[in-house]
């Protein structure tokens, strides 16, 4: 027991590898390697070998696995697509934006095209990140920002506002109001593709910790 908790240990303060061993998926998932080793054997789950002939398990890989066999729990949901939320009352707008990010992987894409609807889908969708436009009839994007932003369950939320009326004072006054940055319009698309990217990244490197936790906890 003093054993296996040390080797949990080492993974859990490892840098995030992009691999495991037979032996970590194993415990991972709470199976025999020789499970493991049918799984890979029949395809189930796939490896890459190493020139000395061992079997790796790419951290992509096993997550694919466990969310198509049912086997998250362990895993804090390892491995889910980022979710970006897109809130404008300018459906071109929204439609463009929607069509550039689609093709960056591991994103999910919604649209709100008011304050009203942005506030209901920050409740339902839970999405990581927010590009809000300012000036939108109703509820305005600086009072929408405040709201995600004094929520407690949305407060981590990364909103990122947008305007076509660039100034100092909306810049400032987004900024205040809890956003990260304000955006000009018209929107520079290797900037939006640069923030969408980032989301991924953050949701992944959160998934590959969960991963670490998961299989420390099963190794212990």
């Amino acid at each position: 027991m003093i054993a296996r908790t040390e080797k949990a240990k080492q993974v859990a303060n490892a840098p995030h590898k992009p691999y495991l061993t037979p032996n970590e998926v194993a415990a991972l998932f709470m199976v025999s390697p020789i499970t493991v080793r049918q799984w890979a054997q029949k395809g189930r789950l796939k490896a890459e070998v190493t020139l000395g002939g061992h079997r790796r398990f790419l951290r992509d890989e096993i997550e694919r696995f466990a969310r198509g066999h049912g086997m998250t729990g362990g895993l804090a949901a390892a491995g889910g697509d980022a979710r970006l939320l897109v809130v404008d009352d300018d459906r071109q707008l929204v439609n463009y934006i929607g069509e550039l990010l689609s093709a960056i992987e591991h994103l999910q894409i919604e649209t709100a095209y008011d304050g009203f609807e942005a506030g209901t889908k920050m409740q339902t969708l839970r999405p990581h990140m927010v590009l809000l436009d300012l000036m939108m009839p109703g509820l305005n994007g600086f009072e929408v920002c405040r709201r995600i932003k004094t929520d407690n369950l949305t407060r981590d939320t990364r909103v990122v506002t947008m305007t076509g009326y660039a100034s100092a004072e909306n810049t400032d006054n987004s900024l205040g109001a809890g956003a990260e940055s304000c955006l000009c319009k018209p929107l520079d698309a290797a900037s939006l593709m640069k923030l969408a990217r980032s989301a991924v990244r953050a949701v992944r490197q959160t998934s590959m910790a969960a991963l670490d936790v998961a299989l420390s906890a099963r190794q212990a």
